[in-house]
């Protein structure tokens, strides 16, 4: 058997972004012939894609983009299992190519954009054949478009290199001075993490839970009913100010609310993304993986 060393398994993967471990098997079943061996990589590949989907995929980008009148808008987040595949120049390819067909025909569904056509093979066989070629599982894990309305228009954001995305509607007229309130509103979004646009849009459930979790903490403190009840009420202004987006203090000038900041522009809706949120990931010593990897375990 020929001896496989780790510079032919890294000059492998960068020649076809497979992982180590495939790799290290097609070298071994080469018998050291790298050219035979990205002939079997190729031949395996989409055999073997689908044992990739059970695993986690929390790394990626978040793709933020507008039409050039403002007029649509789109925010997608699509993963990978890590940060050295999202920046593979097949991955970035296609995942731009996915964003700009939810774009240009308002897609805010993942299972209808995986259908979508490009050249013609189906969006998600397009991204089988990359989990092939790469050794990971990705996706497109979730995407939202807007369509502004006759008087409003869409910014968005992107921030961190495509860690975290925003997408807003404004109504109003736009300019150039409009624009520039817009952006400033969607970084305030990336930074601030609203989790609502305006007080009507919180739920009884949620404010009698906030409601409860610092009546108790009140009582633990030995303070009088009386005495509680006008304490939540400034409580639940705070929960407010803290967590709904009309609400907030602008992150550039705390003098001013993000309402107020917005003068005569309003703020329609808003989305963010932040990559990987909400996504459990499984914490590895990378060079416990890549020695585990090489051995074959």
């Amino acid at each position: 058997m020929a001896n496989i060393t780790a510079g032919m398994v890294k000059e492998l993967r960068e020649k076809t972004g497979a992982g180590m471990l495939e790799c290290k098997k097609a070298l071994e079943e080469a018998a050291g012939d790298i050219e035979k061996a990205i002939e079997i990589l190729r031949k395996k590949g989409i055999a073997k894609a689908a044992k990739k989907s059970g695993r986690v995929a929390a790394e990626g980008i978040v793709i933020t983009k507008t039409t050039d009148d403002g007029k649509k808008g789109i925010v997608l987040e699509f993963n990978t299992e890590t940060d050295f595949a999202a920046k593979n120049e097949n991955v970035i390819a296609v995942s731009n190519k996915l964003s700009d067909i939810a774009l240009e025909k308002g897609i805010s569904d993942v299972e209808v954009l995986k259908k979508e056509l490009i050249d013609g093979k189906t969006a998600e066989e397009v991204v089988v054949e990359i989990v092939a070629k790469i050794g990971e599982n990705m996706n497109v894990r979730r995407v939202n478009a807007f369509e502004a309305k006759d008087n409003s228009f869409i910014t968005v954001y992107s921030h961190l290199g495509g860690k975290i995305g925003v997408i807003l509607e404004l109504e109003g007229k736009k300019s150039e001075e409009a624009d520039e309130i817009a952006k400033n509103i969607a970084m305030h979004i990336a930074a601030m993490n609203p989790k609502y646009l305006t007080k009507d849009e919180v739920t009884t459930e949620t404010l009698e839970k906030e409601k409860e979790i610092e009546r108790v903490q009140l009582e633990k403190e030995g303070k009088p009913a009386n005495i509680i009840e006008k304490i939540l009420t400034g409580k639940m202004n705070k929960f407010y100010e803290e967590n709904c987006l009309l609400n907030q203090k602008f992150v550039r000038d705390d003098k001013l609310t993000v309402e107020k900041y917005a003068g005569a522009l309003k703020i329609v809706r808003f989305d963010r993304y932040q990559l990987g949120e909400g996504i459990e990931k499984e914490t590895l010593d990378f060079a416990a993986e890549v020695a585990a990897q090489m051995s074959g375990k």
